[in-house]
């Protein structure tokens, strides 16, 4: 059991006072679709978006555990579930992969941007037909003269509507070659560049989505992030920060939730009784428990293996797995808890079904995690 420091607690306070304050409307924002510029305000403000990243570039110098530890408060105290995906989107998708592979130039021109929150991060990777499979990937890089030119189509880009610089993953070789994808800092304004209009979606409905259109996008060499031909290595990485910054704020969102369930059912009295002393609710909330648990043992042990440099190819899938699939039981338990209640708009209970839903097809489906585990046992 990791023992959190005083300045880490203080920390994980700051972001849950923070969350408080940004899902106060959460429900009429769910209705709407909203994604809140005063939460971002806020949130530029507390020094949260700088978290992991260096002090030269405005950031807090945290490390991964302290990171993951002050976002699962976040995720704890804010009801707005698509706000904190905006929050690890812009770290996780621009942030880091900068931090660890940009060049001395691109650290110093944009990273500055992602400590403050003063400019977005969206990364752009899936495509129409290609999905889960970067080996079908058509977006193409040519490169032509200083520049690359950037030509193809990305699909599902979250914070896309609202984003100013986006990764762009292309393809510099041959289709199906391990090296022939390279990743791209592109900026909102650069020629050729379209975003398309907000995606209407089932769940994190607060949280922008949208298509991107390359249509001959010029764009320096000196903005590759990593090497020509790096780009597995570079979304390796950004995947495993991703499931693991993304997850702990589910793994917050999990605690809210058990707790309100178990007081629910203390104080709800059916035929004379609280509904707590029926076994078929209470096996419901020993399952959330353990749900709760195993996700944070697999989160921050998982964590503590990267950290350490060792191999957690294995470990981060079933990471994803164990906690997406926990939390979205978590969320249909809860309605099965709260009864009526929790299937009513106005409790805001069924969002998290909705929400929780994604968390089981973002950063790898879940069957795309069990097809990883399975071929590490040699399966396949």
């Amino acid at each position: 059991m990791i023992g959190w420091t005083d300045e880490q607690r203080t920390l994980r306070a700051a972001a849950a006072e923070l969350g408080a304050a940004v899902g106060k409307d959460h429900l009429e924002r769910d209705a709407t679709g909203e994604f809140s510029r005063d939460g971002w305000a806020l949130v530029r403000e507390s020094g949260l978006l700088g978290l992991p990243f260096g002090t030269e570039y405005g950031g807090l110098g945290a490390d991964l555990l302290t990171t993951m530890y002050v976002l699962e408060g976040l995720g704890e105290a804010c009801r707005d579930g698509g706000f904190p995906f905006s929050v690890t989107t812009h770290v996780v998708s621009t942030g880091v992969p900068l931090h660890r592979f940009g060049s001395a130039e691109l650290k110093a021109r944009y990273l500055p941007g992602v400590c403050s929150g003063s400019a977005i991060g969206a990364h752009a990777i899936s495509e129409p037909d290609a999905g889960s499979d970067m080996m079908a990937m058509r977006t193409t890089a040519v490169l032509d003269g200083d520049d690359y030119v950037l030509t193809g189509s990305k699909s599902f880009v979250s914070n896309g509507p609202i984003a100013d610089t986006y990764l762009v993953y292309a393809r510099t070789g041959k289709a199906g070659a391990p090296d022939a994808i390279t990743t791209f800092l592109v900026e909102r304004d650069s020629p050729g560049l379209h975003v398309g209009q907000p995606m209407g979606k089932m769940g994190l409905k607060t949280s922008p989505l949208s298509e991107l259109f390359l249509d001959g996008v010029r764009v320096p060499a000196t903005r590759v992030v990593g090497k020509v031909g790096a780009g597995f290595l570079v979304l390796d990485h950004v995947m495993k920060w991703e499931i693991l910054l993304s997850f702990v704020v589910n793994l917050g969102e999990m605690e809210h939730r058990l707790r309100e369930s178990v007081r629910y059912a203390r104080t709800r009295k059916q035929f004379g009784a609280p509904i707590g002393s029926n076994q078929s609710v209470s096996n419901k909330l020993v399952d959330m428990r353990i749900g709760v648990e195993t996700s944070r043992k697999w989160l921050y042990d998982t964590a503590e293996k990267l950290v350490a440099r060792k191999n957690v190819t294995t470990d981060i899938a079933i990471t994803k797995l164990v906690v997406s699939e926990a939390n979205l039981a978590s969320a249909l338990a809860a309605v099965q808890v709260f009864g009526g209640y929790g299937y009513m708009t106005e409790y805001g209970v069924e969002k998290d079904v909705r929400n929780a839903v994604a968390g089981t097809i973002y950063s790898g489906t879940t069957e795309i995690q069990r097809q990883r585990v399975a071929a590490m046992m040699g399966l396949g």
